[in-house]
C-alpha cells in the first residue's frame, strides 16, 4: 500500500485511540504493511498537520502518536469540557522532578533529598497518574521504587524520558536570574538570596491562579 493510501487509515486509527498509539500497535493492526513505509507515512503526516491551519495537529508523544488540539484554542476546549485550572503545588512539582530525573527511586530517598515527609505528595502524584510503583529495591525490606508514567510524558509533552531538559538547561537560567538580582542590589550577598531548602513550602503559590488540592502540605 502506498503512503497516500496509508495516511487516511493511520489518521483513523490514531483519531479513534484516546492514548498515544505506538508504532508496534499500529503494525499489529496493519499486519501486512512494511514498517519503514508506515513510518514514512507517519513522518509526512506529522509535517502536514504541523503546517496546516487546522485546530488539531499530530504529535509523537509518550512513545506513540496522538492527535492534539492546538494550544491557542485551549480556552474553547476548557469551556466545552468545563475544565478548571489544572496545576500542581510546589511540593508536588519538586517531588515529581526528583522522580523523573532519578527514577527508580524510593520514598526514603525522596525524603532524604527533600528533608520532609513526602507521603502526601506521592499519593497526589499517583492519584493523578503521573507516577507509579515500578518495582521493589533489592535491599532489606524491599521498599517500593517509583517512576513516571506514560501520562507524565503526555502531560509534559515529551516523546520519551530522553526528551527531558538537561539539568544544565534548567539550572543555568536560574543562575542568570540570581546574577541579575545581585547586580540590582550590591548589598545583598549570594548566600542571602532565597533558594530551595529542605523545608516544605506548602504554603507558597503553586502553578496557576487557584490553590491545588494538595496545597495543605505534604501531610496528605
Amino acid at each position: 500500500m502506498d503512503k497516500d493510501s496509508l495516511k487516511p487509515i493511520l489518521e483513523a486509527i490514531i483519531f479513534a485511540s484516546e492514548p498515544p498509539v505506538s508504532i508496534d500497535r499500529i503494525m499489529n493492526i496493519l499486519e501486512r504493511e512494511r514498517r519503514d513505509e508506515v513510518k514514512a507515512a507517519l513522518k509526512e503526516m506529522l509535517e502536514e498537520f504541523k503546517n496546516s491551519q487546522r485546530g488539531i495537529f499530530l504529535e509523537e508523544v509518550a512513545g506513540g502518536y496522538q492527535f492534539r488540539t492546538r494550544p491557542e484554542f485551549a480556552s474553547w476546549i476548557k469551556k466545552l469540557f468545563k475544565i478548571g485550572p489544572q496545576k500542581l503545588s510546589k511540593p508536588s512539582m519538586e517531588t515529581l522532578a526528583m522522580i523523573a530525573y532519578k527514577q527508580p527511586i524510593t520514598r526514603m530517598e525522596i525524603e532524604e533529598l527533600r528533608g520532609v515527609d513526602s507521603g502526601g505528595v506521592l499519593k497526589t502524584l499517583m492519584d493523578r497518574n503521573l507516577i507509579k510503583v515500578i518495582g521493589r529495591k533489592e535491599v532489606p525490606g524491599r521498599p517500593a521504587v517509583y517512576g513516571t508514567t506514560k501520562e507524565f510524558l503526555e502531560v509534559f509533552d515529551l516523546k520519551d524520558l530522553s526528551s527531558l531538559p538537561t539539568l544544565k538547561e534548567i539550572i543555568m537560567p536560574q543562575e542568570e536570574e540570581l546574577a541579575g538580582e545581585i547586580a540590582e542590589d550590591n548589598s545583598t550577598s549570594r548566600d542571602s538570596i532565597p533558594t530551595g531548602s529542605g523545608t516544605d513550602d506548602s504554603g507558597g503559590e503553586g502553578f496557576g491562579q487557584q490553590p491545588d488540592s494538595d496545597r495543605t502540605g505534604d501531610q496528605g
